[in-house]
C-alpha cells in the first residue's frame, strides 16, 4: 500500500508539471519543447528525473544497443512518453505499454501536448 501512495503522489505532481507546461504554452509546439519545459519543471520542484534514456533490447540471446529510447524515466518509477499530435492513436499506447514492459517499469503516462485541454490529452496505464 505504501508504494501505490507514493506513486499515486508522484503521479499527481507530475501531471501538474504537465498543466503548468500546458497552461504556459498551449498546443501547437514541437514536442521537444514540451520535454524541455517538463524538465525544467520537474528541476524547480525537485521531482528526480532521466531524459531520452537509451535501452538495450534482447531477442533471443541477441542485445541489440540502443534498442529503444524512453522520453523520460521520473524518479525511476515513472515512464512518460511525450506527444504534440492531432490525436492519440491504439499505436501511441501500444508504444508507451513496450517501453513499460521492456524498461521493467509497471507505471507510465502518455501525454498529448496538442490538445485545448490537457486532461484530453492524458492516458495513464499500469503494466
Amino acid at each position: 500500500m505504501h508504494g501505490e501512495l507514493i506513486e499515486s503522489a508522484l503521479s499527481e505532481r507530475v501531471i501538474g508539471a504537465a498543466i503548468s507546461v500546458h497552461k504556459e504554452l498551449g498546443p501547437g509546439l514541437l514536442e521537444s519543447i514540451y520535454e524541455t519545459c517538463l524538465c525544467r519543471e520537474f528541476d524547480l520542484l525537485g521531482i528526480a528525473y532521466a531524459r531520452q534514456v537509451e535501452r538495450p533490447i534482447s531477442y533471443k540471446g541477441l542485445v541489440l544497443e540502443g534498442g529503444f529510447r524512453i522520453d523520460l524515466i521520473v524518479d525511476q518509477r515513472l515512464v512518460l512518453e511525450l506527444k504534440s499530435v492531432e490525436e492519440l492513436l491504439p499505436i501511441h499506447e501500444a508504444q508507451l505499454l513496450t517501453y513499460l514492459k521492456l524498461s521493467g517499469i509497471k507505471l507510465g503516462f502518455l501525454i498529448n501536448f496538442n490538445v485545448p485541454v490537457l486532461k484530453d490529452g492524458l492516458r495513464r496505464r499500469v503494466l
